[in-house]
């Protein structure tokens, strides 16, 4: 069996009632937090890898149906935003080397 990367999208609702679509980028759970976290971005962003690419961290749960409830990460909250930057760095690290990022449990 051969294995494919097919992006997967979620729909975010925006201030103004509309969603958007975004590119879910990494999944992965944090023992120390005992809580999960996803990179996603913007999935309307083209296809020009020289520019910038937004990327955003969210913590989330999954719930019963399947669906992803986001919860904003605080911006008061350094130790935790310190922790997803460096996992955030380590998978750019990895993607510029060429590996895999596996999902970290």
């Amino acid at each position: 069996m051969t294995h494919t990367h097919e992006p997967e999208y979620l729909m975010i609702p925006t201030e103004d009632g509309k969603e958007e679509k975004f590119e879910i980028l990494y999944l992965f759970d944090h023992d120390e937090t005992g809580k999960s976290y996803i990179f996603v971005t913007p999935a309307d962003e083209g296809d020009n890898e020289e520019h910038y690419q937004e990327v955003l961290a969210f913590r989330y749960r999954e719930e019963e149906d399947g669906n992803l409830t986001l919860e904003m990460i605080e911006e008061e909250n350094q130790a935790e935003w310190d922790m997803v930057e460096e996992v955030f760095n380590t998978l750019v690290s990895e993607m510029e080397e060429g590996d895999t990022p596996d999902e970290q449990q």
